[in-house]
């Protein structure tokens, strides 16, 4: 049986890497899935490949969220699940970092989480089992060193306003954060591989697993967050890393 049968889900930031694997892998599971993404092509090609809808989106903005949101549950006819999975990275540290670059991070990386958990909540309260999972980092739990200072602060607020959200909303509303380590994706890959294409070997042994992690280990984690099999755990941050954050 479909893990997700007759679920109605929204995956935010679903055009690419972890949202686009996300998305697939929740329309092989049965939900009816719902892109959204600023990049409004690829959001298209990713709702044709699976099924799904696509619309865009600018998760810094309100008004285009809050209009989002609305096209997407009149297109699945509510909705029941989000994942939260829209980002940007900043490597710099606080003297690189400008102020513009800062706020803009945290706008994106959470504020925007804010505004469409926000945004959804009318339609996630009519439904039964609803569930939000939204994307932290594993720097959010333990940073790494200097630098990503921008970064490093969106991903810890991911994680403490998850929280808040998981204990305002129980027990109709189950909220948690998967927190990744390295994933392979498009965004990853100038700092992650070398002008050969190989893994830099300086960041793969951070990881006692040795390797970055594809978007599907990622999103399977999501998976388990979304599904029944996880209806008692809300308030977690999940560590998919690798090992890093014991390491």
């Amino acid at each position: 049986m479909a893990r997700l049968a007759g679920r109605r889900i929204i995956v935010v930031g679903g055009a690419s890497g972890i949202g686009r694997a996300t998305a697939a892998m929740f329309a092989q599971e049965g939900a009816a899935v719902a892109v959204l993404d600023r990049a409004a092509d690829a959001a298209a090609q990713v709702a044709r490949d699976i099924g799904g809808r696509a619309t865009t989106v600018d998760v810094a903005d309100p008004a285009s969220v809050d209009a989002a949101v609305r096209e997407a549950a009149s297109s699945l006819g509510g909705i029941d699940g989000v994942v939260n999975a829209a980002g940007i990275l900043s490597s710099g540290g606080i003297a690189e970092t400008t102020p513009e670059e800062f706020s803009r991070t945290l706008a994106v990386n959470l504020t925007g989480i804010f505004l469409v958990v926000r945004a959804t909540l009318p339609h996630l309260r009519q439904a039964r089992g609803a569930t939000v999972v939204n994307i932290g980092s594993g720097v959010g739990l333990m940073p790494t060193g200097p630098g990503t200072i921008a970064y490093v602060a969106s991903k810890g607020g991911v994680i403490a306003m998850s929280k808040s959200m998981a204990a305002e909303l129980a027990p109709d509303i189950r909220v948690n954060v998967v927190c990744p380590g390295l994933v392979d994706t498009a965004m990853t890959a100038p700092f992650l591989r070398d002008a050969s294409g190989a893994v830099r070997p300086e960041l793969a042994q951070r990881y006692p697993m040795g390797r970055p992690a594809s978007p599907d280990e990622i999103a399977a984690a999501i998976l388990f967050l979304t599904g029944a099999e996880s209806s008692f755990v809300t308030g977690i941050a999940m560590p998919v890393d690798g090992g890093r954050t014991f390491h």
